[in-house]
């Protein structure tokens, strides 16, 4: 596995472009937020002065509430996650999940001298099970391997309901190759230190509450030379045209969208104010790497972080990855 990681990864430039948000997309939601905080009791919408807070989109939280009110927006949106990724990605989500795991090649290829021995895979955040069976179908129809397996963690039950429902009928269910657990990242209690072989977490890191302590947590449960996999929307595009056009689509179309689709326009909001306020892919890396991890393309030695990242479309996705050291 530690092979893998580095051909997967290129060296790639900093975009320039600042992290900023254009003053019409500000404004089209400027009265939907004041609108939410007038519902909300008044102790509810600030957190007192000796509380810690974090981020929950653009509102300023205590940090004890973000868990829950992300749990809110994803039992929300539970039953529509794949069209929700389409209207964040204009439907490119599925070509780059394909890719990712085929950048990953999960599954041993088995050998005539060796007993069958698959991998040991967790997949974070992964309630709708859609990365699980991609990892499942590539190890078993590429790498021929039948051994290895999945566990598909998510803090939210709904969305585990939404991944029992999709592997209910397959045959990774019935061969018990995919197993579902509730947990939050950030705590994996259940999971044993130096038991996985390959974590992964798509588009759902950047709702963590504490992002580097997920990351160290990451860390503690990989074997030595397991492998951190993590797919997420960045919040600036390379090219600064092209960036100030999705941005309006982001703010302008997607939670419109997200009400006409689904009714939900305030969990659409979220989402997309929640890319806004994700570290670019230099700092996540630079993170990537204080957790411990190997940067593939990245010399120990080197202080600036240059690489550990592959931009998609742009730079509307990236595809980070760390390895545990040997």
């Amino acid at each position: 596995m530690t092979s893998l990681a580095p051909r997967a990864a290129k060296r790639l430039r900093l975009s320039n472009t600042p992290r900023s948000v254009c003053t019409d997309c500000r404004r089209t939601f400027a009265s939907s937020v004041r609108a939410q905080q007038q519902q909300q009791p008044a102790s509810s919408q600030h957190a007192r002065q000796d509380e810690k807070t974090t981020h929950f989109g653009f509102d300023t939280v205590a940090e004890n509430l973000k868990a829950s009110r992300v749990a809110a927006v994803f039992s929300s949106v539970a039953s529509n996650y794949d069209t929700m990724n389409d209207l964040m990605s204009l439907g490119i989500h599925r070509l780059w999940k394909d890719h990712f795991v085929r950048s990953l090649n999960p599954g041993i290829r088995p050998t005539t001298s060796a007993q069958p021995q698959g991998q040991r895979i967790l997949d974070i955040a992964g309630g709708t099970g859609d990365i699980a069976f991609r990892m499942l179908d590539h190890a078993t129809n590429i790498n021929r391997d039948t051994q290895t397996s999945v566990i598909v963690s998510d803090i939210n039950p709904e969305m585990l309901g939404e991944g029992r429902k999709r592997f209910s009928t397959s045959p990774y269910q019935a061969a018990g190759r995919v197993s579902f657990m509730e947990a939050n990242a950030e705590q994996l209690d259940q999971v044993e230190s130096n038991s996985i072989d390959l974590y992964t977490v798509a588009f759902g890191i950047r709702n963590f509450t504490h992002k580097q302590k997920a990351l160290e947590e990451a860390f503690r449960v990989l074997k030595p030379g397991g492998v951190f996999a993590c797919l997420e929307f960045a919040p600036n595009l390379n090219n600064p045209v092209m960036n100030a056009v999705y941005k309006r689509w982001s703010f302008g179309a997607i939670p419109l969208i997200g009400q006409i689709v689904a009714a939900d326009r305030d969990s659409y909001q979220y989402l997309v104010e929640s890319i806004e306020k994700f570290p670019s892919q230099q700092e996540f890396a630079g993170m990537i790497r204080d957790a411990g991890f190997l940067l593939p393309g990245q010399r120990p030695e080197d202080e600036v972080v240059k690489a550990g990242w592959e931009d998609l479309t742009m730079g509307i996705a990236a595809i980070h990855k760390g390895v545990k050291p040997a």
